[in-house]
């Protein structure tokens, strides 16, 4: 096993949505986390589903305990 797959902290970092709609109208669902490299240079992503309809996928940094997106 290499580096980038270990020493991962037990909490992700970031979380990954699938958005769709625009603005005030848009839709984030939530589909995974995140958890970054030892390096830096990338992330493991654990997708819990893949959405299969139109929209995109966004990775935001874990939010603090009362902070919204």
């Amino acid at each position: 096993m290499s580096d980038t797959e270990t020493n991962t902290p037990n909490r992700p970092t970031h979380r990954l949505f699938h958005v769709t709609g625009d603005s005030d109208q848009a839709n984030w669902t939530r589909i995974g986390a995140a958890w970054p490299h030892k390096d830096g240079k990338g992330f493991n992503i654990d997708l819990e589903y893949l959405p299969q309809k139109k929209g995109r996928i966004v990775l935001r940094e874990e939010a603090d305990q009362g902070e919204g997106q």
